[in-house]
């Protein structure tokens, strides 16, 4: 099995490549998280928005990255944190042209 995190929340800051840049250190240190098989960042200027969506090899990382992200995330300044995590249907996803797996 296979899982998704999705984490979003109020993001005032920069947004597109000054995003990009500003983030490029924590990218590199989320890709070295163990389980981790690829992260989509995400951001909507409009609505102040930002988060990811995770996927992860198994939800014993899954979890324990969610934690430690949120504990991040509570030490930026950053509120308001949703997440779930969802087990990946890898059936109908590869239907629905997943590469990923």
């Amino acid at each position: 099995m296979s899982y998704i995190v999705q984490v979003d929340f109020p993001h005032s800051g920069v947004f597109g490549k000054e995003f990009s840049e500003a983030f490029t250190d924590l990218a590199k240190d989320i890709s070295n998280e163990d389980g981790l098989l690829w992260k989509i960042w995400t951001e909507n200027k409009e609505e102040q928005t930002a988060g990811g969506i995770y996927y992860f090899q198994d939800l014993v990382n899954a979890q324990r990255y969610l934690d430690k992200h949120t504990k991040r995330l509570e030490s930026f300044g950053y509120k308001d944190i949703r997440a779930k995590i969802f087990e990946a249907n890898l059936s109908l996803s590869k239907i629905c042209k997943a590469s990923f797996l």
